[in-house]
């Protein structure tokens, strides 16, 4: 093996090695990133989903404070007056309903009895004890509660707030539920996110008796659960499935092909006040940006590393052959000739020789020394 051609290819193979170790690390640090900024979107869904619910719930327990506050229903509460009430809210419920989403409004007396459902007027009386803890919770302790539950009317975000009667005796409790549906939908249009609310069907036809049969037909059925809402049901049936929120205990993220796009899913579980699981929340948001800027970073990393291994490829066999193995070569000629007994001429622009080889020459007698001409 000639030194012409291993020396270049020992230094090609050398610049290839190291180029693609760096555009391996390059490859890796952008992957990195991008999973990095998929993360923060990850956490800045849940942030969105999470406060959402968490206003909702203020806002229901700010409602049904202003009502539980006013003199009418401090009186009507402490007599029982159902008729009453009915009178005073009925027509503030139904703009309410229609306007901001408030999905059930209703008065308890103790221990947790319904006095009235202003959603639904001739039912009334009934006990509960059993499916409404928040409720429960309030009368007993004489104190506002807010948080997630599953009604007479289906589930909802709720604020129960304490009344007393006139004399400041305690009377009963007010609570406002927002429905879950506005929420997402207003979602959706904010962060152009993609829901899904899975609710589980066991309680939800044990308690939500007053809840549209059609809602728990089979095309809604999910596993153990029923598809209560869905911003985009083509799309969520694709991303988010039974086997995907069936064992969902903590918030959950994976990304999943769909439509032709990557997609972020996160599963976030929901529980009523007392910790009782009511169900998940499926979210959705499409993540082919991020993906089609990582698959561009890639594509521009492998053209520049071929570019680099080329252009350093080509310095190196001019910077091998042109200071070195021409050099040598017309040296190596003169010399051979010399061997054979021909005449020699002295050598021309030996200058442009790097001084090791201009050595060489003078050496050689090829050239002269410095400062000295070449003697006939």
């Amino acid at each position: 093996m000639t030194f012409r051609r291993s020396a270049p290819a020992a230094l090609i193979a050398a610049v290839c090695v190291v180029v693609a170790g760096l555009t391996f690390l390059s490859n890796r640090l952008f992957s990195g990133l991008t999973e990095a900024v998929e993360a923060s979107q990850f956490q800045l869904m849940q942030s969105i989903l999470e406060t959402a619910l968490r206003d909702a719930a203020d806002q229901a327990l700010a409602r049904a404070e202003i009502i539980a506050a006013l003199p009418t229903t401090k009186q009507a509460v402490a007599a029982k007056d159902r008729d009453r009430l009915v009178a005073e809210f009925a027509e503030a419920f139904a703009i309410q309903k229609n306007r901001h989403g408030i999905d059930q409004a209703q008065f308890h007396v103790p221990p947790a009895q319904s006095l009235l459902r202003l959603h639904n007027p001739p039912v009334f009386g009934d006990d509960l004890t059993r499916f409404r803890p928040m409720v429960v919770a309030a009368n007993r302790d004489q104190a506002a509660r807010e948080g997630l539950a599953i009604a007479r009317g289906g589930p909802a975000i709720f604020g129960v707030a304490p009344i007393n009667d006139p004399q400041g005796k305690f009377a009963g409790t007010f609570e406002f539920g927002l429905a879950f549906d506005p929420i997402l939908d207003s979602l959706k249009a904010a962060y152009n996110l993609d829901f899904s609310l899975f609710v589980e069907e066991k309680p939800l036809r044990e308690f939500a008796r007053g809840l549209n049969p059609a809602m728990l037909s089979d095309q809604n059925r999910v596993g153990r659960f029923i598809r209560f809402h869905t911003t985009n049901i083509d799309l969520m049936r694709e991303l988010a499935g039974d086997a995907d929120i069936a064992a969902v205990n903590e918030p959950a993220r994976y990304t999943r092909d769909a439509q032709g796009h990557t997609f972020g899913v996160l599963l976030v579980p929901l529980r009523d006040a007392a910790g009782v699981p009511l169900g998940v929340v499926a979210v959705a948001r499409d993540f082919s940006g991020s993906r089609a800027a990582g698959a561009r970073s890639l594509v521009w990393q492998f053209a520049l590393a071929v570019f680099a291994i080329v252009i350093l490829s080509a310095v190196a066999i001019v910077v091998i052959r042109g200071f070195l193995v021409r050099p040598l070569a017309v040296i190596t000629a003169r010399l051979a000739a010399r061997a054979a007994g021909e005449t020699v001429e002295p050598l021309d622009g030996t200058e442009k020789f790097c001084p090791e080889i201009q050595k060489i020459a003078q050496l050689s007698g090829l050239a002269p020394p410095p400062g000295r001409g070449i003697t006939p």
